[in-house]
């Protein structure tokens, strides 16, 4: 996994991106409620301060014009607004597992049901393929292998 360096901006002061996921009230976000939808994935914002949160991650404010709101994002959730944006139906972090074997030369790897957690998504790609750790491992696989890990807690992209 590639980290961000502090001294090495990704995105500048004015820039205009695309967040990739949709951004949920942490708390932190005052007259809402926890989980309350803030920002829905695919909206474009522009960047209007660079920060750091408990000394290790980069966050971006980003003021997003048409829906009034100011909200912080980490770098891997945003994509400059002019790149191909293909919508997923998973995010950076979801857990999924997998819906069939997975193998490699006939040897299989990863068994059906085992649970994986979404390292990136790869939007250029078609089908839609996501890396996926799953235990001891990490693979490259279609959007069509896999199924929520927790399907009561899950929702599927409004598109």
């Amino acid at each position: 996994m590639i980290e961000e360096r502090f001294d090495e901006e990704r995105f500048d002061f004015g820039e205009r991106v695309r967040v990739t996921r949709n951004v949920r009230n942490d708390g932190t976000y005052p007259g809402m409620e926890v989980g309350e939808l803030l920002i829905r994935r695919g909206s474009v914002g522009n960047v209007i301060e660079m920060g750091t949160f408990l000394q290790d991650q980069v966050i971006y404010t980003v003021h997003f014009l048409d829906q009034g709101r100011m909200v912080g994002c980490r770098a891997e959730e945003l994509i400059p607004a002019d790149a191909t944006w293909n919508p997923s139906r998973f995010e950076f972090h979801d857990k999924v597992v997998c819906k069939i074997n997975l193998g490699i030369q006939g040897n299989i790897i990863v068994e059906q049901g085992v649970e994986g957690e979404i390292l990136k998504v790869l939007r250029d790609e078609q089908p839609m393929q996501y890396h996926v750790r799953f235990p001891g491992k990490t693979l490259q696989v279609p959007e069509s292998v896999l199924e929520p890990a927790d399907p009561a807690n899950f929702r599927e992209p409004e598109e």
